[in-house]
């Protein structure tokens, strides 16, 4: 099942973003994912929008996957470098859908 990283970073040193934004991006690779988006033009709709420099999506194929990626010794100096530098969110979201309504989705 697919599984989604969405990453809410603000940055408070950017110090360590152009190693991370060259480097991370391969790393996602090796462990099946892939960006589907990293943007800092965050346009909110509705609410308070999040108080964060950008927003990154990555797909990866699955939460073992993900947590992979999150968990490995090649992200870690990265990962490290980033919390050093920003304040950082990061969620998990499946392919589902919680009221499963929608046949297109796995029902949550």
């Amino acid at each position: 099942m697919p599984c989604y990283l969405i990453a809410e970073v603000k940055i408070t040193d950017d110090a360590w973003v152009p190693d991370y934004a060259a480097q991370v991006h391969d790393i996602v690779a090796r462990h099946g994912g892939r960006y589907l988006s990293r943007s800092g033009k965050i346009e909110t709709l509705e609410g308070e929008g999040p108080d964060a420099s950008l927003v990154a999506l990555i797909e990866f194929p699955s939460r073992d996957a993900a947590m992979a990626f999150a968990q490995s010794p090649e992200y870690a100096p990265f990962g490290a470098a980033r919390k050093a530098g920003s304040v950082s969110n990061f969620y998990l979201i499946d392919d589902s859908d919680a009221a499963g309504t929608i046949p297109y989705l796995n029902k949550g």
